[in-house]
């Protein structure tokens, strides 16, 4: 299992990515974003959810890397302010990632 810290040290991507992913944190409204995002019951442990949405972001950033004509930078942004909300919940209740 990872330190959810870790896995977010390492996760590399541009600066202004991550900063208008943090400046989303404020707006961050679990209820309604998290279901438009993943698509799934908000009831899920916070480890799968940050486990999906990584996967997401991991798609997202392939598809920006290759250039792909359907990458959208705001569904990115979206993905990533969803990852850090709710990597921060689940540090706060002190769960470990896989």
């Amino acid at each position: 299992m990872f330190n959810i810290i870790n896995l977010l040290e390492n996760l590399r991507r541009p600066k202004i990515l991550v900063r208008a992913a943090r400046l989303g944190l404020s707006d961050y409204d679990r209820e309604t974003d998290l279901a438009r995002i993943t698509r799934t019951s908000k009831t899920c442990s916070p480890a799968a959810i940050v486990d999906r949405l990584l996967s997401q972001e991991q798609n997202l950033e392939a598809a920006r890397k290759t250039g792909d004509a359907s990458y959208s930078v705001q569904r990115h942004i979206r993905v990533l302010t969803a990852v850090l909300a709710e990597a921060k919940l689940a540090l706060k209740r002190n769960v470990k990632i896989a």
